[in-house]
């Protein structure tokens, strides 16, 4: 069996790396030249943005309409390989639309940078200690990114928890930084870096790490919006969206398929303009989990029986910085978005999260989520089974109508309309 241990590996050429993973997995050549088309995103630049590159992954790049948000349109640019998420989420933003579109705000874009202290025997002490040392904590801090300082960004506060672990009580200082239009990382884990070793001279404890939390609890986006009762279905619909978010509320078990619904929009959203989006989702579902895992969102019924839905999130996105502005496509889609700040941009993103959600409790309340689901998914199933050009819908069609989406369904109506077509 070939080894996966490939000495060099890093430093060969894409073209050796691309014969190496062809020997190791036994692909053919057809296989392996798959990878050779990188699309707008040059392989010299993907070489650079990642290690031990081979080649680039393309997903469909969809854009969602009818987005009015606070009396702006928008179109959505998204990036993802799911059907009918582009759909749903333009479906709902129309809907949205009857009663005023999306309202939002959000909080200035703090990130937290944590340090984490060890080894005094006297933890709140330490605690006040570190706490007397705030403004000198805070100058050094400021005095790793001038950059950020200029554009109005820094180090805001200091902040000291004490935590009892298995292993002893640990003193951790956060620094609390305003990171303007970028996501901030590099920011504040420069700044934790710098701050570590003065954290110890006058604690006398040790640090271990020094890095940021991606649980942006002082990043929040929030977006509201009303839907119509009779626009989307009546007063029973309305019911049943309730019903289904309330399960939610309850349940950690339906609320982890809940969020996802919000996630698959903002999700799109950020691949398309090259942002972190893992660190988004760990940042969301910690944000669900602090009271006990629930959902991110909330809806009610107001006076006049319409449904009132609204979210909060944490959303720790840039504009600036990294992939976002080396990647050609990230660019483009940006420029779609037309989002001037971070804090616009976070709170379109917890728009399309409410609408996408909104779409998702719709769809459970009334034909189920795999009906509209279905149809799209079905197109998919019909190329898998080899239809091409018009026989791709028509396939897809019979699918759907028979309610047997699978391959080998699709392959007996490919067959039939194929021989047909030779008849004709």
């Amino acid at each position: 069996m070939a080894s996966s241990r490939i000495p060099g590996f890093y430093k060969m050429s894409v073209e050796e790396r691309r014969k190496a993973v062809m020997e190791f997995a036994g692909l053919s050549s057809e296989e392996i030249s798959l990878f050779e088309p990188t699309g707008s995103l040059p392989i010299d630049l993907a070489d650079r943005m990642i290690e031990n590159v081979i080649g680039v992954m393309e997903v469909p790049f969809g854009v969602a309409t009818n987005f009015l948000i606070n009396g702006r349109d928008y179109l959505i640019p998204m990036a993802i390989e799911e059907p009918s998420v582009v759909a749903a989420a333009s479906h709902a933003a129309k809907l949205a639309r009857v009663r005023g579109g999306f309202h939002t705000s959000s909080t200035d874009p703090l990130m937290i940078a944590q340090v984490q202290l060890t080894g005094v025997p006297d933890p709140y002490h330490a605690k006040a200690v570190i706490l007397e040392h705030r403004q000198e904590i805070m100058d050094l801090a400021n005095e790793q990114d001038k950059v950020l300082i200029k554009v109005g960004g820094g180090c805001r506060d200091v902040q000291v928890r004490v935590i009892d672990t298995s292993k002893g009580p640990m003193v951790v200082t956060h620094l609390i930084v305003d990171v303007r239009d970028a996501m901030g990382a590099n920011a504040v884990n420069t700044m934790a870096e710098a701050v570590a070793p003065l954290i110890e001279r006058i604690t006398g404890g040790k640090v271990y790490l020094r890095i940021l939390s991606n649980l942006a609890v002082l990043r929040l986006a929030r977006a509201r919006a009303v839907w119509d009762r009779d626009a989307i279905g009546g007063e029973e619909v309305v019911e049943g969206i309730l019903w289904a978010y309330h399960f939610a509320r309850a349940d950690p078990f339906r609320a982890a398929t809940h969020n996802k619904g919000i996630m698959n929009g903002i999700d799109a959203v950020l691949i398309a303009t090259a942002n972190d989006w893992r660190a988004v989702e760990a940042g969301a579902h910690a944000y669900a989990a602090l009271n006990g895992y629930t959902s991110l969102t909330h809806y009610e019924r107001d006076a006049e029986g319409n449904l009132v839905g609204t979210i909060e999130i944490p959303l720790a996105v840039g504009i600036v910085g990294g992939a976002t502005v080396t990647h050609p496509k990230a660019r483009v889609a940006r420029k779609i978005l037309g989002v001037k700040t971070a804090r616009e941009f976070a709170e379109v993103l917890a728009a399309v999260g409410l609408a996408q959600n909104f779409a998702a409790l719709r769809a459970l309340a009334t034909e189920g989520i795999q009906r509209g689901h279905m149809s799209l998914h079905a197109r998919n199933i019909a190329v898998m089974a080899g239809a091409t050009g018009d026989l791709i819908d028509a396939v897809a069609d019979r699918m759907v109508a028979e309610g047997r989406v699978n391959v080998e369904r699709a392959k007996e109506i490919l067959k039939e309309l194929t021989e047909k077509g030779a008849r004709e």
